[in-house]
């Protein structure tokens, strides 16, 4: 005979107020109320339970969910006939005693206490306590993390084996990945995310597999009709080996059905009722939330991540001046705002650079994006290491105020800080220049493994505005590696930065392995499985141009010394066989010496680069630059410039201590 829920949570939570009651009055078995005189006797099993009759008070418990203008005639029973309702009597006794109990309800739109005896509650109860207990606990336990799988599997866990002996999780590969499941039908395939039973019982389909549920199963019929089916007796129709009873409930939140799960019962020989259906989609409701919240999470990361992707380095620059590896590695919370680069520069330099924005998501990927761009756009500018640093502090402190807009209230709309460490080095002369906003200390290892940190000035973080940043420059050896790195390298919540850098400082001291391999030993050494924060690691091992690939001459402010240089930059040209560049580099150097002797300076030098192209700079003393332009029909002079650039690949002015050089680059023959 079934019992509703409702009913016996009634009973339950009546019976403990009237025992709280009655031992207030300082009663054992019985609950005495002063009256006018009048008694109320209930028949039981021989017990007496005594209560007032139309006193002014009462200390009998009143569980009434709608307060009642006068008293009413009541229905109770003792305390003695009711502990005789007990686990010996069965569940009849306690079926007939609510049957009473609702029939007095609805006379007289009452709900009035009602107890179960004190040695047993009776099986409904205990049921109802489990059940209770087990929601408690799967509130608790459902949705530790915003990761699909894992709450699928907590969701199995939990039911297991307090409510079914085997339980599956069936998922679309749309909702693991993050997007809108599409509807249901016979074709549609799922995954199996979770499976958990009772010992080593085997399975058909394990974790992994593709499953296709049967047109008219109880899984296909729960996700057509999105309703739970309860199988009470499957006479071994069970999809799962031996189970004789099943329930599926469609897991369904925010109006959209995210998957089926499944529970099953073997080992028990009872069967499901109708309150285990009720509770099975009271769990499945719950979980159901617990996934989808997890999965909104994993598209909005997905999104996040793949934009910092796209806005990473791919693949490595053409240049010649380092070997250049890297590491960039998310955080465990979420996508962070680290970045790194390595950018070639004129006259065969290549430029480093290493920066972090604070904070994580798509706030922070974004700005690290914008803040790349912005270092590419000042390198084409050839501006000095701490000159660029200036530029990109004024760009974050714009950022930080909406750039002149008015900036939004939104929660992320500023940047909180952002780090940088910027270096230049010069393959010819083998000097670095550095300079760094904030940035943890770059490493330098030699060829022999000496293992240096550079004491750089401390500049600070970038989006502060109106300080200075300074330089600091050394002389590298051919095959050193220079290693910078975020801070999330080498600080955390279990480490101190003083001893993050010993460790990596003892990492780096073995000498003869390429970057690639110091990458890989770095990472190993200093990072967990899951780092905490984001972590972006770049290793340059320098090289060196040779004499034969550099010649440069020393040229007087004399218009006639034009023609030697011409000379000179043809014959080494055939020297280096590049006799195809000889007309097009005749010209250019003609050009750039002529303007400098003319309108510029101080002493002119020509040099010629072979490399991966070659390169023609010709340097003055003056800080003026040359302006491309387009000369009218009339004019008689102004296109020699412009023929430089039509002639060649790329050209410049590259800005020095003693005043500016005009470079241009051809790209070299193919063999």
């Amino acid at each position: 005979m079934a019992v509703a829920w409702d009913d016996i949570g009634g009973l339950f939570h009546a019976h403990e107020r009237f025992l709280a009651e009655a031992r207030a009055a300082g009663t054992g078995n019985e609950a005495r109320a002063a009256g006018t005189g009048n008694e109320a006797r209930a028949a039981g099993t021989g017990n007496e339970a005594r209560a007032a009759g139309t006193t002014k008070e009462s200390r009998a418990a009143d569980v009434s969910e709608t307060a009642a203008p006068a008293p009413t005639p009541r229905t109770s029973a003792a305390p003695s006939e009711l502990r005789a309702v007990s686990a010996a009597q069965g569940a009849e006794r306690a079926a007939a005693v609510v049957a009473e109990a609702r029939g007095a309800a609805d006379a007289h739109a009452h709900i009035w206490p009602l107890l179960v005896g004190e040695p047993g509650v009776g099986r409904l109860a205990v049921l109802a306590r489990r059940r209770l207990e087990l929601l408690h606990e799967a509130g608790n336990r459902i949705g530790s993390t915003l990761d699909v799988t894992r709450t699928a599997r907590e969701l199995a866990e939990v039911t297991v084996p307090g409510f079914a002996d085997v339980t599956v999780v069936d998922l679309p590969d749309a909702v693991l990945r993050g997007d809108e499941p599409e509807p249901f039908d016979a074709d549609t395939e799922l995954r199996r995310v979770a499976v958990h039973a009772v010992g080593d019982k085997p399975l058909p389909h394990g974790v992994g597999a593709t499953v296709r549920y049967a047109q008219g199963s109880p899984q296909a019929r729960c996700l057509e009709d999105r309703q739970g089916v309860l199988e009470p007796v499957l006479a071994g129709r069970g999809p799962e080996p031996g189970g004789h009873s099943l329930i599926t409930v469609p897991l369904r939140a925010r109006g959209a059905t995210l998957g089926v799960v499944a529970f099953h019962r073997c080992e028990r020989p009872e069967p499901f009722e109708d309150d285990d259906l009720s509770l099975a989609q009271e769990l499945a409701a719950r979980a159901a939330i617990c996934v989808d919240n997890a999965r909104r999470f994993t598209r909005e990361h997905t999104t996040a991540l793949t934009l910092q992707r796209s806005l990473l380095p791919r693949g490595r620059p053409d240049q010649s001046a380092v070997e250049a590896a890297y590491r960039y590695l998310p955080a465990q919370a979420g996508v962070g705002g680290d970045w790194f680069d390595v950018i070639p520069l004129s006259g065969a330099r290549v430029a480093l650079v290493v920066g972090d924005v604070v904070g994580h998501g798509l706030h922070a990927a974004a700005t690290m994006g914008r803040l790349r761009t912005a270092v590419h756009n000042f390198c084409a500018l050839d501006l000095s290491p701490e000159d660029l640093l200036t530029h990109l502090d004024d760009l974050v402190v714009r950022l930080d105020h909406g750039e002149g807009w008015a900036a939004e209230n939104a929660p992320d709309s500023g940047i909180v800080g952002a780090t940088c460490l910027f270096a230049v080095y010069d393959p010819v002369s083998r000097r670095c220049t550095l300079t760094r906003a904030g940035h943890p200390l770059p490493a330098v290892a030699g060829p022999d493994g000496t293992v240096e940190f550079v004491d750089l000035p401390s500049g600070p973080p970038l989006g502060l505005g109106g300080m200075p940043f300074e330089t600091t420059e050394l002389e590298l050896a051919e095959g050193s590696s220079l290693v910078l790195y975020t801070d999330g390298l080498i600080e955390d919540r279990n480490r101190d930065i003083d001893a993050g850098l010993e460790r990596l400082r003892r990492v780096l001291a073995r000498p003869g392995r390429a970057p690639e391999e110091i990458c890989e030993a770095v990472l190993d050494a200093m990072l967990p499985s899951r780092p905490s924060d984001d972590v972006a690691l770049l290793v340059a091992r320098t090289r060196v141009l040779g004499p034969d690939q550099v010649a440069e001459w020393d040229l007087p402010a004399d218009p006639a010394v034009v023609s030697r240089a011409r000379t000179a930059a043809t014959g080494r040209l055939a020297a280096w066989g590049l006799d195809d560049l000889a007309f097009t580099t005749e010209l250019v150097v003609s050009e750039l010496v002529t303007n400098a002797i003319r309108h510029a300076a101080g002493p002119v030098r020509l040099r010629l680069l072979r490399d991966r192209a070659l390169i023609c700079e010709v340097s003055d003393g003056a800080a003026t630059s040359p302006r491309l332009r387009r000369a009218r029909n009339e004019d008689e002079g102004g296109r020699g410039l412009f023929l430089v650039a039509r002639l060649t690949d790329r050209w410049g002015t590259r800005h020095t201590a003693e005043g500016k050089i005009i470079w241009t680059e051809q790209r070299l023959p193919s063999r």
